[in-house]
């Protein structure tokens, strides 16, 4: 059987998502599939674009399967341009100078950033918001600025969804940013100008400057810096402009091969996503004008990638329509919007609920006899989207304003029907989840892999937790075979019945003798609740590897010694010292991210001796190798920087041995920042604290690893003693509650009601347990002790660091360390070093 030849022009979300569809679909292998990608990245995540600035790690976004590297059937060519179509012969021309002949030819060319006619536009220092390169043009302009000892300010020329996460993006590059959007409102496509008042106070308060109701007249150069007129008449003296305002249908090529275009630009197709010029030749997302309408979100651009998937295969799917609802998060703040948001269906009703002291705005439209849901807008808390998305067309479960009062009842996922679309970005709906936890999904990544659900944006997936819930799928909570508590479950056994050993625990509340993981865990629970040290006897023996000798193992057998550095302070003694032991012991030193000196290489044996000299000098145990705070980063702040607005060193220090020793369900990071510039990444941590003018903003539950998430505020404008206040609660209560080596980020992402749940808890002590938790810390500070002069001080404890029960006082002389390179590396005396190059 001879294949027939398709082409795909273009790579991104929607042109994977069709080549994804008609490999699953073509059984028969009927088609060839040849894609030509002009960026030199193939298909990523571009909804989440700003999320780059995050870890510049183009890979952090690179879309599942991208390369096709095991299908010989798709031919993935990046870093290619199309140039022409000839449609009579069927051939596709490319940038080489190559043709590539069709028998059917996708345009999945999606959109270009819209550049308004202004004078200037073409200056250096002028940018649009659209590509990872984008981005990274972005990033060498606001560091070049930053270099010349600026304070570099960021201008966004559009205040849109794009524009806001330009914004963002900007602020998180250390910049000032400012939005300078025409109409009267931010958002203005989304949101009313009630919840257009809102978001605008939100953002102002995260340090932007927002100007609404004005254009931008003209862009000249000043010196390095360009200066942004506006059509008022003002001016801002800026270091970077980035411009967002719109999107426009990437067609240039259609036109010109002479394809019909729709009136606002966009390949004009039929509800088959064919053209209506030729019929050898679809468009699909962006680019598409479907009966003359482009639709500028991911959900319809699947949508019409499945469409022709299955047209190709001889089907005939039609474009169904789109939802153009959206939920993000932008800057922190929760924005979204569903169905006929403006209210313009006739004799439409209005019910809103505007809490500006809370930051809050909901509105719901509903028809005139207020049962049917038609649309909805919500502003700095979206929580409610998730079931009253679905809702839109159908009947109103209860009272619309009990729907968004914060003391209404709200409807589950559970009163959802069963055709109610609860993922639209892949059009899955209740049935099809509920289907898939009764065939035996029985966690979320298990629901992803079934039904795609929540594999795009995320907006769903607490709704998807719910139906789980809810299911009747049993969910063991058991913390492993010998206790069928959960971790917090044993927190608050082991705080009431203050029993202070693993096998009085065990015998009263569990079964057997525990295990591996009962044990570190019991044994993190006892150093939360007491001061006791954790190798004292009864608790030495629950300890894993790690804290049974107060080190971190590396992976040739030796450990290493990390002293503590609080806010990254050192003493020029201490320094001398370090090395000093570094030197003595043999031991490789790195410095760290978190603003602390790391020495690998020590034997057992060695610590003791290593720590003697190290707390003689005045140091203690930075806890590298505990469930703990390990660090607590800072910039130099006001002490030093021209930009600092607080003491960020003075409070990094206090509030590391504040909290040092500190044992919870798994380690957590500090971050103090001394300005907006955020030198000290303080959202990239599980604590974030960041000064304004109005004192200090508190940032939670960010984290790095597989899954970076930035940290979100918590509560803005406190001063010193709120700020710390804030933090012991926070802190005591994920220690309290959080499941065994639970991050903040994933535990908060658990935690029913989610953040605004946590600012009531910790605010607004919504569960009358903030002196609890507040007298839990100041029983932690008052009772710490350095871990390893406590081993220094204790005969009993030193004559734990041994290699062996019956260890020689002195080395083994049949092992060595090889220091012929950059790093030492043990080896056998008298065996071959095996290397890259040595065979095995």
């Amino acid at each position: 059987m001879s294949r027939k030849n398709v082409v795909v022009v273009g790579h991104g979300m929607v042109g994977h998502r069709f080549v994804e569809a008609l490999r699953a679909r073509d059984e028969q292998d009927a088609w060839k599939i040849t894609v030509l990608c002009e960026e030199s990245d193939p298909a990523y995540d571009r909804v989440g674009l700003s999320s780059y600035v995050d870890t510049w790690d183009r890979k952090e976004l690179a879309l599942a399967g991208n390369d096709y590297a095991a299908d010989t059937l798709v031919d993935l060519r990046v870093s290619t341009r199309v140039v022409s179509i000839d449609r009579d012969a069927r051939v596709v021309t490319i940038d080489s100078g190559d043709t590539l002949p069709y028998d059917a030819l996708v345009l999945a060319t999606g959109s270009y950033p819209f550049v308004p006619p202004i004078p200037g536009k073409d200056l250096p220092g002028c940018f649009v918001y659209r590509t990872l390169d984008d981005l990274d043009g972005i990033r060498a302009a606001a560091e070049s600025a930053a270099a010349r000892g600026e304070l570099p300010v960021g201008v966004v020329v559009g205040g849109g969804l794009l524009g806001l996460e330009a914004a963002n993006a900007l602020r998180r590059l250390g910049m000032a940013p400012h939005v300078v959007e025409f109409a009267p409102r931010l958002m203005p496509l989304q949101v009313d100008e009630g919840g257009g008042r809102v978001l605008e106070r939100l953002v102002t308060d995260l340090g932007l400057t927002v100007h609404t109701g004005v254009g931008t007249a003209g862009i000249t150069e000043s010196g390095a810096g360009l200066v942004v007129e506006l059509s008022d008449g003002s001016t801002i003296d800026a270091s970077v402009l980035v411009f967002s305002a719109g999107v426009r249908p990437q067609d240039a090529l259609a036109r010109d091969a002479g394809l019909d275009v729709g009136a606002r630009g966009g390949v004009l197709t039929d509800l088959g996503c064919r053209s209506t010029t030729d019929e050898a030749i679809y468009a699909i997302g962006e680019c598409a004008a479907i009966e003359g309408t482009c639709y500028g979100l991911v959900a319809p651009g699947y949508s019409t990638a499945e469409v022709v998937a299955d047209r190709l295969l001889g089907g005939t799917a039609e474009f169904p329509g789109a939802d153009l609802s959206t939920k993000l998060k932008l800057l922190g703040v929760d924005v979204a919007s569903f169905g006929d948001a403006h209210g313009v269906t006739p004799g439409a009703l209005e019910v809103v609920l505007s809490d500006s002291a809370k930051g809050t705005y909901a509105k719901l439209v509903v028809s005139d006899d207020a049962k049917t849901l038609l649309g909805g807008i919500l502003v700095g808390d979206a929580s409610a989207y998730g079931t009253l998305r679905p809702l839109v067309g159908r009947e109103l479960p209860g009272d619309p304003a009990a729907l968004i009062s914060p003391a209404g009842e709200k409807p589950g996922a559970g009163a959802l029907p069963d055709d109610a679309e609860v993922c639209s970005c892949n059009g899955v709906t209740k049935g099809a989840i509920c289907g898939a936890i009764a065939d035996g999904a029985c966690d979320i990544a298990q629901v992803k892999a079934c039904t795609n659900a929540g594999t795009t944006c995320g907006g769903c997936l607490p709704t998807v937790k719910q139906l789980l819930s809810s299911s009747g799928v049993p969910m063991s909570k058991a913390l492993c075979e010998h206790f069928e508590q959960s971790r917090a479950e044993l927190f608050e056994i082991v705080r009431a019945t203050e029993i202070r050993t693993f096998s009085a625990l065990i015998s009263r509340y569990g079964t057997g003798r525990g295990c591996d993981i009962c044990k570190p865990v019991v044994a993190s629970i006892l150093a939360s609740t007491d001061s006791d040290h954790v190798l004292h006897r009864l608790q030495a023996g629950l300890q894993d590897t790690n804290d049974h000798f107060l080190a971190n193992i590396q992976k040739n057998g030796t450990y290493s010694v990390v002293p503590r550095m609080p806010g990254g302070e050192c003493t020029p003694e201490q320094l001398i010292v370090i090395g000093e032991v570094a030197r003595d012991f043999g031991l490789y030193v790195k410095m760290t991210g978190g603003q602390r000196i790391d020495m690998f290489g020590a034997r057992v044996e060695q610590l003791p001796l290593i720590w003697k000299r190290l707390v003689d000098a005045g140091m203690e145990s930075g806890q590298a190798y505990g469930k703990s705070l390990r660090t607590v980063k800072s910039c130099v702040g006001s002490t030093w920087c021209r930009y600092g607005v607080q003491d960020s060193v003075g409070m990094a220090v206090d509030l590391e041995l504040r909290y040092r020793g500190l044992r919870a369900p798994h380690k957590f990071k500090f971050g103090v920042s001394g300005c907006a510039r955020e030198c000290a990444e303080a959202r990239g941590k599980d604590v974030g604290v960041i000064p304004t003018e109005n004192g200090w903003n508190l940032y939670v539950c960010g984290n790095g690893g597989q899954s970076p998430k930035h940290a979100q505020l918590l509560a803005g404008g406190l001063d010193d003693e709120t700020l710390v206040r804030y933090i012991d609660r926070f802190l005591m209560f994920y220690i309290r509650t959080a499941d065994r080596l639970q991050r903040t980020a994933p535990w908060l992402d658990a935690l029913d009601g989610g953040l605004e749940h946590l600012k009531d808890v910790v605010c607004n002590d919504s569960l009358g347990i903030a002196d609890e938790l507040e007298a839990a810390m100041a029983k932690h500070v008052a009772g710490y002790k350095d871990e390893w002069a406590g081993v220094l001080e204790d005969p009993e404890l030193l004559a734990r660091f041994v290699s062996f029960v019956n260890a020689p006082d002195q080395p083994d002389p049949t092992v060595r360390f090889d220091d012929s390179g950059k790093r030492k590396v043990p080896v056998l005396v008298g065996m071959p070093k095996i290397g890259r190059d040595t065979p095995a």
